[in-house]
């Protein structure tokens, strides 16, 4: 019997926010987790820290849909 791995969407999300990246790879989306590790601190050190937070919610946004996303297909 096979058993289905899903993901937590949560975790995905508290993931993104610490790290922006992680959440992606947790959900096993390496080129996305990587596009927000290089991303993120160019729009903090570009910005001077005034659009940095806003990749940090969006990386966390993303996250989180991916996870649902991908529990969806899973369990389809």
């Amino acid at each position: 019997m096979n058993t289905v791995q899903l993901k937590d969407p949560g975790l995905a999300a508290v993931l993104s926010l610490i790290v922006p990246g992680i959440g992606q790879f947790y959900n096993g989306d390496f080129l996305r987790g990587i596009f927000w590790l290089i991303v993120t601190p160019g729009f903090w050190i570009g910005t001077g820290g005034l659009l940095g937070w806003v990749c940090h919610v969006i990386a966390a946004i993303t996250a989180h849909r991916r996870a649902r996303l991908k529990n969806a297909v899973r369990l389809a």
